[in-house]
């Protein structure tokens, strides 16, 4: 009976939170854009380990088409069909599109890496921004999904029908507010700060007035290279992402693989040896803005990729 209480209760939540809300496409993108991410990581890794009854890269003529391409024509395809049957279509074509929308965005961000660096990356250090992205993808799309609106934006809908103009004009100041906040959080490297501030206001409050990272633009500008302050954020820094950056390690092993071909053995170690580097790498003072100068001439090509 209690079982049958709590998914009657979870089929009401449903029907209420998001159906009746108009949240269900919105659903169905994060379900497109987790399962294909799922997919194509596991792809990827079958393709790396040379299973043999694992179909291979899609290479015609000896080129190879990396998924980013069809993650393009994929979202370009839903888009289109999303604006086109925005006034007049159906629920279920609306629900289609969003799903292949999530399954392009997926397939796009899954390869973000190589789009930043203009470079192939997918198993290099860099390629973790892959993940990165996936990540802030997801986090931003549950966020929306609950309800949550960013720059306490959550009553934007009535603005023009309210004729209340002191209520329009503490909307328009607080989301103002809030954006110039988020702009001094993201300014002093915290971007997960940042992006969750949007949608939970305190956060902007707690990510401005505290230290900012060490090679943040905030501290390149406001704290010298012998500073206390820069002192202090650079102790902070080690103390506090020592353990996010071991969680990180393991998290990206486990979903993107390493960045080589070793097997990746006792992965709590692993994680210990390879958080040191990250923080080696990362945490320094910030570096003086670099000098101005005219442009290198560009091929115009991405390198590592064929020509």
């Amino acid at each position: 009976m209690a079982a049958g209480r709590a998914v009657t209760g979870m089929i009401d939540w449903f029907r209420r939170e998001i159906v009746e809300q108009g949240r269900f496409p919105l659903l169905c993108f994060l379900i497109g854009f987790v399962v294909a991410f799922l997919f194509i990581r596991v792809s990827v890794r079958m393709i790396r380990a040379n299973v043999r009854w694992w179909p291979g890269n899609i290479s015609p003529g000896g080129h190879h088409v990396h998924h980013v391409v069809f993650g393009v024509v994929t979202m370009v395809i839903a888009g289109g069909g999303l604006i086109g049957f925005y006034e007049d279509g159906s629920r279920a074509a609306g629900v289609v599109f969003a799903t292949l929308f999530g399954v392009g965005a997926a397939l796009t961000l899954d390869e973000f890496a190589l789009i930043f660096y203009l470079n192939d990356v997918y198993w290099d250090e860099e390629g973790r921004v892959s993940v990165d992205a996936v990540f802030v993808a997801v986090a931003v799309t549950g966020m929306l999904l609950v309800g949550l609106r960013p720059l306490d934006l959550g009553d934007a809908a009535n603005f023009e029908d309210t004729g209340d103009l002191i209520s329009r004009g503490l909307l328009v100041v607080g989301a103002v507010i809030d954006l110039l906040l988020a702009m001094v959080v993201l300014s002093k490297g915290k971007i997960w700060t940042g992006l969750v501030g949007l949608f939970f206001a305190p956060l902007l409050w707690v990510g401005a007035l505290r230290l900012s990272r060490p090679a943040a633009p905030w501290a390149r500008a406001r704290y010298g290279p012998d500073s206390r302050k820069m002192a202090r954020s650079l102790a902070r820094e080690r103390k506090v992402r020592r353990p996010v950056v071991r969680a990180k390690v393991v998290v990206q092993n486990l979903v993107a693989g390493a960045p080589t071909l070793e097997t990746v053995r006792g992965s709590v170690e692993n994680s210990k040896v390879m958080a040191e580097e990250v923080l080696d790498r990362e945490v320094h003072p910030a570096l003086p803005p670099p000098s101005i100068s005219p442009p290198a001439a560009s091929s115009g090509t991405i390198d590592g990729l064929p020509r």
